[in-house]
């Protein structure tokens, strides 16, 4: 018997080894014959392999340590560009031709219920093996044991509505017959994930045509089974998982670097100094001012020269332009465990800080931002069709990154500067491509597969100078950016 332990859930009950039951001899000797044997008609089970190993290349980091779990012959394993890539398979044929056929990846022999590594790794793929396992419970315990911290592991599954077209394409030689499957709704696998102490990141539905159809299968499968509603007709979903409230906290207190981009915001510097809070280990305030027309600039150095507090404050000039510009130098800056940004016209309260603390050290999500839009506003606050602007766009980028997000816009974000720094070193892959800062890391914290999480804050009037926004210059902006994540992240 083998003690399993999970960060989330403590130790687990041990748990012996259960007899040989029918079903597993049965998908047994299904695996033996797919080791050497393909459908009649093979194209369609192809095109499915080419797509699930074309959305974990894109999915899953490059920089992760990948672990397959009923590898079969390794193709999707070997179709990802990570360096560490070890596949795990039950049968001794499928395991000798994989070694074979896929030289470059590591392929052992093992029971994905049962195998034990003192390995851990950032990304555990099963796919599609929550439809032939005896005991999923079991299987997604042990993939939740050999999870690194931070990882992630990346579930595919049929859609059960498909069950009777399945069954036909074995029947007409495109598929090669299978033992019954588990066909489980999302409700079950949901279950499960509970049951585990996984929760969902995103997921994706994929492949409304599974057929290699030129032209007319890429219109459907990138554009029309992406479009709203009909997700659930699509062939299959991946997952992408996480330990329910796992901290990544490695020392007792964690510092912050709150960023503070300030143009034009001489009026709001001392009461920023004033009430932004001490928070964890050390608190350093960074200034990054932006080439004010008022004194702001000369303000701050006046405030660093008097101030004798808790608070570690700096102050960095901006070379380029826009908010995101200055929220990059001051993170480039940072030396903080944990990044902040608080915008300098005081409308999201500097007091509200110790909440967004507290969610990312007890590990509730990755990447925190504030939404605007729960609490009634102060009356100028944030003009009518901003606010318009503001909930149409929410809903835009709900969409765009199967992620539920409220208010993009809001100023005060939260994120681990380690994830920062990956964040950073990927930035290529959308461009650079946002003034204001705010999608640049959302978009590259949903690439990064980061769990994303609201808080909800009052909003309040500005006490000091006017906003920087443009409602129909910057609103054309965000069309824009919608593009990007619609290229870069929906329809691909």
């Amino acid at each position: 018997m083998t003690e399993r332990v999970s960060p989330s859930f403590g130790v687990r009950t041990p748990r012996p080894a259960g007899p040989v039951v029918r079903e597993d001899a049965a998908w047994r000797q299904c695996f033996d014959r797919a080791a050497h044997e393909e459908a009649r008609l093979p194209w369609g089970s192809r095109y499915l392999r080419s797509d699930v190993a074309e959305a974990l290349k894109r999915t899953i980091p490059v920089d992760a340590r990948v672990l397959e779990l009923g590898c079969g012959l390794g193709d999707t394993l070997a179709a990802l560009p990570n360096a560490t890539r070890l596949g795990i398979d039950y049968t001794a044929a499928a395991v000798e031709r994989a070694r074979l056929r896929n030289p470059a990846i590591t392929v052992e022999e093992g029971d994905a219920l049962t195998w034990q590594s003192p390995e851990r790794f950032d990304a555990i793929v099963c796919d599609r093996l929550v439809h032939s396992v005896p005991d999923i419970q079991q299987l997604l315990e042990n993939a939740v044991d050999h999870l690194a911290p931070g990882g992630r592991v990346f579930l595919t599954c049929f859609n059960y509505l498909w069950e009777l077209a399945i069954r036909a394409s074995e029947q007409a030689g495109l598929k090669l017959p299978t033992p019954p499957n588990n066909w489980l709704s999302e409700s079950d696998l949901e279950n499960l994930f509970t049951l585990v102490g996984l929760e969902v990141v995103k997921f994706e539905d994929r492949l409304l045509l599974p057929l290699p159809l030129p032209g007319v299968s890429s219109l459907l499968n990138r554009y029309v089974g992406k479009l709203p509603g009909l997700g659930r007709a699509n062939l299959y979903r991946l997952y992408v998982l996480r330990r329910r409230s796992e901290s990544r906290v490695t020392k007792a207190s964690p510092s912050v670097s709150v960023v503070v981009p300030a143009r034009n915001e001489e009026g709001n510097i001392a009461n920023i100094i004033a009430r932004t809070p001490k928070l964890g280990g050390r608190t350093e305030l960074i200034f990054v001012e932006g080439g004010s027309k008022d004194n702001t600039r000369a303000a701050i150095e006046a405030a660093i020269a008097s101030y004798d507090g808790p608070l570690e404050i700096s102050l960095f000039q901006q070379t380029g332009k826009g908010k995101g510009d200055a929220v990059r130098v001051g993170f480039g800056n940072a030396t903080g465990d944990l990044l902040m940004i608080l915008d300098a016209d005081l409308t999201v309260p500097p007091e509200e800080l110790p909440k967004f603390y507290d969610v990312m050290v007890n590990g509730m999500t990755d990447y925190v931002h504030g939404t605007r839009l729960v609490y009634p506003m102060e009356a100028e606050a944030m003009r009518f069709l901003n606010k318009l602007g503001n909930i149409g766009f929410s809903k835009l980028f709900s969409y765009l990154l199967n992620q539920p997000l409220k208010d993009t816009l809001c100023g005060t974000k939260v994120l681990w500067a380690e994830d920062y720094a990956r964040l950073a070193a990927n930035r290529h892959y959308f461009g650079d491509f946002d003034p204001f800062g705010d999608f640049d890391l959302i978009f590259g914290s949903a690439k990064l597969n980061l769990k994303i999480l609201e808080i909800p804050i009052r909003y309040r009037d500005r006490t000091y100078g006017e906003t920087n926004i443009s409602r129909f210059r910057h609103g054309w902006m965000l069309l824009q950016m919608s593009a990007v994540a619609a290229t870069k992240l929906k329809f691909i």
